[in-house]
């Protein structure tokens, strides 16, 4: 009888305590679930955190998250933000500030690049989850010691042409956000910016002129794989995987594919920092990642704040690092030895994020990003003074326009 009434007490405990629901992407490896319920457990009975899947394409998630909170949808509490997302969310007073010692909290222990992408006009609205930065993947057979430029790897890779091996450079080239990225990080290794500092008019100039010469040039050159302009990460990671590229620009997850995929291959695929784009500057890849925003319409936005910083903490980074692949956003733990094993380029990966850049910081970023990638598609046709100039018009229109992005 005493142990009846003691589990329907524990019964009642559990059914009366606050849910929060955190949205997230989808995640496969069970880490992020895996976060929630011991965040749950942790909590000493004051919430519980139901993890909701989000769809898999970065449009899919935010037009979700966008429609709901545009609604005043109060059954959003944690909200997963694409790095992109933190000023459209802030700027629509969708997602709370993060003030007092819930903010010493978040920054303590942070690495600095990835919180500029939770910020906003100084202001801190979310707390970064993970990160993600692009490293040169090379084969060690084909090139025994790695380009330190884009001059230099188009090079080698004409030179490899010549003989008749592989040679191919693996990029995102297709009509979509890789191309964004994959100028963005350009422009800011050549000292240039697609906004000014305020985000308030385009920057571009020389460096933009630059950058977009660059991709015209691999576009044209030996170095492009034919399928150049239709290629995502996915498509660079399994023509690096066929054999047929010498060089990939890619993130992490290219390197347990390639394990487990190509094992004769694996023993040659090596890593590098970013190429620059001038020998005597380093180059500035452009992160990507996850933000973890409290949703201005939360029924319990104090523990939601709270639960937010437990999903984050050193052991569900460590775990969704290990388990998921996802880059940690804690200085600390690059210096952990489990991470250090499992990504035995942590060190080039924390070199990158330590002298990263990030995507533009505007509310319009969504038509910034179509203006860039839809002028540059394909890159083989990229006219760079007149490309620039209009993607320049265009971002000046974005930026006058008002607002939320459809």
């Amino acid at each position: 009888m005493l142990a009846s009434t003691l589990a329907a007490c524990g019964g009642d405990d559990e059914s009366s305590r606050p849910t929060l629901n955190w949205y997230n992407f989808p995640d496969d490896s069970g880490a992020l679930q895996e976060a929630a319920d011991r965040c749950s457990r942790e909590s000493g009975g004051r919430y519980r955190i139901v993890y909701n899947k989000l769809p898999r394409a970065a449009d899919g998630q935010r037009q979700q998250m966008v429609r709901r909170l545009a609604a005043e949808d109060d059954s959003l509490d944690i909200l997963g933000l694409d790095v992109t997302w933190a000023a459209e969310f802030a700027e629509a007073r969708w997602i709370k500030e993060w003030t007092g010692e819930n903010r010493r909290r978040a920054t303590e222990g942070t690495l600095d690049v990835p919180l500029q992408t939770a910020t906003w006009k100084g202001k801190l609205y979310a707390v970064p989850y993970n990160t993600n930065v692009q490293l040169l993947w090379y084969r060690e057979d084909l090139v025994p010691e790695p380009p330190t430029t884009w001059a230099e790897m188009l090079d080698m890779s004409r030179d490899l042409a010549r003989q008749g091996k592989p040679h191919y450079v693996e990029i995102q080239g297709a009509q979509y956000e890789g191309l964004t990225v994959w100028f963005n990080s350009l422009i800011n290794s050549a000292g240039g910016s697609i906004l000014n500092p305020s985000a308030t008019e385009p920057s571009l100039g020389p460096p933009a002129v630059r950058a977009a010469s660059i991709m015209r040039d691999l576009a044209r050159s030996p170095a492009a794989d034919p399928s150049l302009p239709n290629q995502m990460e996915d498509q660079n990671r399994l023509a690096m995987e066929s054999g047929v590229a010498a060089f990939e620009i890619n993130y992490p997850f290219v390197y347990p594919s390639m394990k487990s995929n190509n094992p004769t291959l694996f023993k040659n695929f090596r890593w590098a920092v970013y190429p620059r784009v001038d020998a005597d500057r380093p180059s500035r890849p452009t992160i990507g990642g996850i933000d973890l925003a409290v949703s201005a319409y939360s029924r319990h936005p104090d523990l939601a704040f709270d639960a937010a910083l437990c999903l984050r903490d050193r052991e569900n980074q460590l775990n969704a690092a290990l388990k998921g692949g996802l880059p940690p956003t804690l200085r600390a733990l690059y210096d952990e030895p489990d991470f250090m094993k499992e990504y035995p380029f942590s060190k080039e990966v924390l070199t990158s994020l330590e002298s990263a850049s990030v995507r533009p910081l505007t509310p319009a970023y969504q038509n910034v990003s179509i203006a860039v990638s839809h002028t540059l598609s394909p890159p083989s046709d990229i006219q760079p003074e007149s490309d620039v100039s209009t993607i320049r018009e265009q971002i000046d229109e974005a930026l006058r326009s008002e607002g939320v992005i459809p």
